[in-house]
């Protein structure tokens, strides 16, 4: 018996986590041939060209669908990226794999120098690692690995040895990144939120001096078309900020880039609830969780709300204003229960508006505004519709009783999965894929859609919102 069938197919006997015959087979048998492909042994690379090492947000996203078919193997996907975590609590955005040719991907290993210019924020010594990091999933796909199979997590000790880790990452995200004093999250550089390209960022990163053209090769245009990709000029200032960061030894203060994200701090608080879950399955004593991400979820509201915009809004820290750009990250707390319910409902009017379209002109989600002047459909975040935002919304509409359109979302999610050989990226009006095929998280969260029951109006990672364990 091969691998995939191994994986797909039901023991005699046993009760296991995941029940095939409840899913279309061809789909759940096509997404688990993609997550085989690009598993390294240890972990799951996004794409096996384009980024060939293991990324922090992708690895929980694929995690979570990984599950379904080992749970075992989930574990040690977070496990092996928590092994690269640093002594001041972060998690590098990239673990970087010793075996691939350092021009296979850029910025590489010796750019980022993480044992020696990472030394007094404690980088490991074993392991290369990147310097930033990326939006906090970590806790909600290690409690939801967890309820894949209990027994085995608890006879591995899975939680008991992710949890410090886990609580170490989200207190450096709190202590050390309230750049703006209000209680919320600052990223300091666009990878870090994980949406590179978003036109978010274009007026914060004006401040930026490219790195000059000649100083790297982008290794990214070996795999993708010039015009689904960042510009060289905003390369160029990816680029710079990155050198300025790593420079510095990786010190946290303020900088050229300092932005409040709205999705980033609703994932925060999401994974505080997590992570609260977690803390009780241990028996562990330790700060109301809970009542911490409440006031994320306060301070959202305080500073990144915008009532004419209907919608959450990044706040450039520097300038300490709020960017007036529609981006699908203003539209992620939708995830979160103690949101406010005429918040909530505005933001799904706005969903489903003509910014958005959701349920009318667009197929799925767009990651920018429609009608906003920097929308391009099939550039890298600046329209393009990506499976790991509409992942979350589903969620958000669901836990927020909007069940019909939820339904709908996840059927468009499926289909456009299928036919589009699980693209990194689809073109929002006509799901044409873009970007790379048999993309890691596209895969895996087809998995977790296949695999959660609509029909019980509720799936894994809204009964975390709603407060089961």
């Amino acid at each position: 018996m091969d691998r995939i069938a191994q994986l797909t197919t039901r023991p005699a006997g046993r009760e296991i986590a995941y029940d095939p015959a409840a899913a279309p087979p061809s789909l759940q048998v096509r997404a688990a041939q993609v997550l085989e492909g690009n598993w390294t042994g240890t972990s799951t690379v996004p794409s096996r060209g384009l980024y060939p090492h293991q990324w922090s947000w992708d690895s929980a996203f694929i995690a979570i669908g990984l599950r379904h078919l080992s749970p075992l193997r989930a574990q040690t996907e977070l496990e092996t990226l928590l092994a690269a975590q640093w002594a001041d609590g972060r998690i590098p955005h990239i673990v970087f794999n010793p075996s691939v040719p350092l021009d296979a991907y850029f910025p590489s290993p010796d750019f980022w120098r993480s044992s020696t210019a990472g030394r007094a924020a404690g980088a490991p010594r074993t392991v290369q690692t990147s310097g930033i990091v990326q939006p906090p999933v970590h806790a909600l796909a290690a409690w939801l690995v967890h309820l894949a199979d209990p027994g085995l997590s608890r006879a591995r000790g899975f939680l008991a040895r992710a949890y410090p880790r886990l609580a170490a990452w989200h207190g450096y995200l709190l202590h050390r990144r309230d750049l703006g004093g209000g209680g919320l999250v600052s990223v300091v550089h666009p990878w870090e939120q994980g949406m590179d390209n978003s036109p978010c960022w274009d007026r914060p990163l004006s401040r930026v001096a490219p790195a000059p053209a000649r100083s790297f090769r982008r290794a990214d245009l070996d795999h993708g078309a010039p015009e689904d990709r960042p510009t060289d000029l905003d390369y160029g200032r990816y680029v710079r900020l990155a050198a300025d960061y790593r420079d510095r030894g990786y010190a946290d203060g303020p900088g050229d880039f300092a932005v409040e994200d709205p999705a980033f701090n609703a994932l925060l608080a999401a994974s505080e609830y997590a992570l609260e879950r977690i803390a009780h399955e241990l028996g562990a004593c330790g700060p109301a969780r809970e009542a911490r991400a409440e006031r994320l979820t306060a301070a959202l509201v305080e500073r990144l709300w915008d009532p004419a915009a209907g919608m959450f809004l990044c706040r450039d820290v520097r300038a300490g204003e709020l960017i007036p750009e529609r981006g699908v990250s203003g539209l992620v707390p939708l995830l979160l229960p103690g949101l406010p319910g005429d918040l909530a409902a505005t933001l799904v009017r706005t969903l489903c508006g003509p910014h958005f379209g959701l349920g009318g002109t667009t197929r799925l989600v767009p990651s920018y505004d429609l009608l906003g002047d920097a929308f391009d459909p099939h550039r890298y975040w600046r329209g393009p519709a990506w499976f790991n935002t509409n992942w979350l919304l589903e969620h958000g509409l669901r836990l927020h009783g909007e069940r019909g359109r939820a339904d709908a979302l996840r059927k468009g999610m499926l289909h456009t999965a299928g036919a589009s050989g699980f693209a990194e990226y689809v073109d929002p009006y006509t799901a044409q894929a873009c970007g790379v095929p048999g993309f890691g998280w596209s895969a895996a969260l087809t998995l977790d859609l296949l695999h959660d029951r609509p029909a019980r109006g509720r799936n894994g990672l809204t009964a975390i919102m709603e407060g089961d364990r």
